[in-house]
């Protein structure tokens, strides 16, 4: 499949709602309840909105992994699916550059990690910083290849936050 340029979607979401895990790693942390009924909407909502992703990359912790399987029991399809060590701690330019290594016929990516990279990154590609809580979406549409994400490479197109 070849990709027009100027076609491709980046979806950013940020891991939904998790408890505590007193005395235990943070990276070991669950979804509350909240977290998997949020996580679910927001798989509704992007199955409403026709953003379903050819991948989708995710920090390795628990909680973005529990996510996703809540987003994807609702949306359906089989995209690729990568859980990513490297994002767990990443900042926003180190988010973008593992986004960068993205095959090139990936049209639409899901990336789902944690803030504050995951609202820098809108930041970053989009100039704008749309409310970034638990579970929140961000839809860039994104010119040029994903190893050329930068700073102003991207456009708003949608967002999303759970109601609470």
């Amino acid at each position: 499949m070849v990709v027009m340029e100027g076609t491709r979607r980046l979806i950013v979401m940020r891991h939904a709602k998790a408890g505590e895990l007193p005395g235990g790693p943070d990276f070991e942390r669950a979804l509350k309840p909240r977290g998997r009924s949020d996580s679910a909407a927001a798989g509704k909502w992007l199955l409403a909105g026709g953003y379903r992703p050819d991948a989708v990359i995710c920090s390795a912790a628990r909680r973005t992994r529990q996510t996703w399987q809540y987003v994807s029991g609702v949306l359906g399809g089989q995209p690729a699916f990568a859980a990513e060590r490297r994002l767990y701690e990443a900042d926003a330019d180190e988010v973008i550059e593992i986004i960068g290594e993205t095959p090139a016929d990936v049209a639409t990516l899901l990336y789902i990690g944690h803030n504050p990279a995951a609202a820098n990154v809108v930041a970053i590609l989009t100039g704008q910083e749309p409310p970034f809580p638990t579970a929140a979406i961000a839809v860039i549409g994104v010119t040029g290849n994903w190893d050329e994400l930068g700073a102003g490479a991207g456009d708003l197109l949608a967002s999303w936050t759970p109601e609470h």
